[in-house]
């Protein structure tokens, strides 16, 4: 998982692209990098760390240029060094630089392609490099001085029928402009925001999601449409195609519950109302499942699930209590690729408020459980704390299955839901009570919000994937996981 933008604009445009993957940093903390284009020249920045840390005074005075591309990259097992960091760039056709969120399932076939055939050499194993490789040499087929737009979309097109997955990317052409597109199952999010200058123009910002547009005073125009190329020339005219035959808008439910901000909105579905629904519905469950609600009071894990668990205590009639002091300084602990340094950044991250647990029996509402180990940790806090009782409700669905568009979670086997029944997951937690969200009620929270999305992707909890993956694929990556663990 990752965040990527890029802007359009007037004026110099480090500060906005700087403001806008500060708003995406939750999206990814391994890493993060701004390329910008001033007069047909590349200026970059990028490497490992928090965004604030990577750039400084010195590069908000070298970076200039009106139009350029960011990105913040989430850390994934293995790959970690400072040369997966982006945008990436390549000099042929035109010097094109770029920043991708999502993953290439047929990664491995198409680096091969472009040594045998292609002939470019890819001097790193990310998908990314591979994207970028692609892109360019489609480009590049049709020989022309001044790429138009047509040429643009032409190669997009090129791009998505040997491309895999999902692949939202934007992209610098040196001299040109900015290249935006979106998967043609509009998995991953993009949205368009606008600005009106001091011309009375348009300044233009692609972004991950919309709440990047809010620190620059851009708006959101729309989503992308799945399938779609929008290219930006430096001048700022806007031109855009379905680059994609037989598309479907299948946004990540697994967005709608924890990636994304709640003051985003994605697809036309707001994230903080999807999340308000997901409470209602939990706490339906959670009457049934614990009639007597043997619960004092409501406890959500901050910080994505404070808008879900706020809603089940009100529909509950229950006290909610923020009961834990985050450390905001602290990653995200689920992207974090290691499971003994999620259980060690747990207890820096989260420290429970010993007054809110003692004798009391508390229902912690957390978006969701994929390894276990976290809430194992969360659990034990509780019950070291004071707490009489401890019960678990989960906004989501059972995770069962790998992750492979770009969500760190290839491995079935370390998943706690993968090969346990709720006894066994419970046992495992460590809790008195446990309730997960209904798949079916999951979805309703996010569709009923907009009824013209074709449906949700859903493949982690329910192994459906929308585009083709083989079992060869999914045990390739959990062998490649295990030799990376051992």
């Amino acid at each position: 998982m990752c965040g990527i933008v890029g802007v359009v604009q007037k004026e110099n445009c480090f500060t906005e692209l700087y403001d806008a993957l500060i708003m995406l940093q939750h999206r990814g903390q391994d890493a993060a990098g701004i390329t910008i284009c001033d007069r047909g020249n590349l200026n970059s920045r990028k490497s490992k760390g928090f965004v604030r840390e990577v750039f400084t005074q010195r590069h908000f005075e070298r970076l200039k240029g009106s139009y350029g591309i960011g990105h913040v990259r989430y850390p994934t097992a293995g790959g970690n060094s400072k040369e997966y960091a982006q945008p990436m760039y390549v000099n042929s056709p035109y010097g094109i630089s770029l920043a991708h969120n999502g993953n290439l399932s047929n990664n491995g076939k198409l680096a091969s392609e472009l040594f045998r055939s292609d002939l470019r050499h890819i001097s790193t194993d990310s998908d990314s490099e591979v994207l970028l490789n692609i892109l360019a040499h489609e480009i590049s087929k049709n020989n022309l001085k001044e790429p138009s737009p047509d040429t643009l979309f032409n190669a997009v097109e090129s791009t998505f029928k040997r491309c895999e997955g999902s692949i939202n990317v934007v992209s610098i052409i040196t001299g040109h402009g900015l290249l935006a597109f979106r998967d043609r199952y509009g998995i991953r999010p993009l949205s368009l925001g606008s600005r009106i200058n001091a011309d009375g123009n348009k300044d233009y910002m692609v972004s991950s999601e919309s709440a990047a547009f809010t620190s620059s005073n851009y708006e959101l125009e729309r989503d992308l449409d799945p399938g779609e190329a929008i290219f930006i020339s430096k001048d700022g005219e806007i031109h855009s195609k379905i680059c994609s035959k037989n598309t479907t808008l299948l946004p990540c439910l697994f967005e709608y519950v924890y990636f994304a901000r709640p003051d985003s909105v994605i697809d036309g579905v707001s994230v903080y109302q999807a999340r308000q629904n997901m409470g209602i519905k939990l706490a339906e469950k959670i009457k049934k499942h614990i009639p007597d609600h043997d619960i004092d009071v409501v406890i959500p894990i901050p910080e994505s699930s404070i808008t879900s668990g706020t809603k089940v205590a009100e529909c509950l009639g229950k006290e909610v209590i923020y009961g834990f002091v985050k450390n905001r300084y602290v990653g995200r602990t689920f992207i974090m690729p290691e499971q003994d340094l999620r259980r060690r950044s747990v207890r820096r991250k989260l420290n429970p408020i010993t007054d809110e647990f003692k004798g009391k029996k508390v229902l912690l509402v957390d978006d969701s459980i994929v390894r276990g180990t976290t809430m194992k940790e969360i659990v034990g806090m509780c019950y070291k704390a004071g707490a009489e009782k401890v019960s678990v409700a989960s906004s989501s669905s059972e995770v069962r299955y790998p992750n492979v568009y770009g969500i760190d979670m290839p491995a079935k086997s370390e998943l706690i839901a993968n090969d346990r029944n709720l006894e066994e997951i419970k046992n495992f937690i460590g809790c008195d009570n446990l309730v997960y969200q209904d798949l079916s009620d999951l979805i309703e929270s996010v569709i009923e919000l907009n009824k013209k999305l074709d449906g949700v992707e859903t493949s982690i909890f329910d192994g459906s994937y929308p585009t083709n993956i083989t079992t060869e694929y999914l045990e390739k990556l959990e062998k490649k996981r295990k030799s990376v663990n051992s």
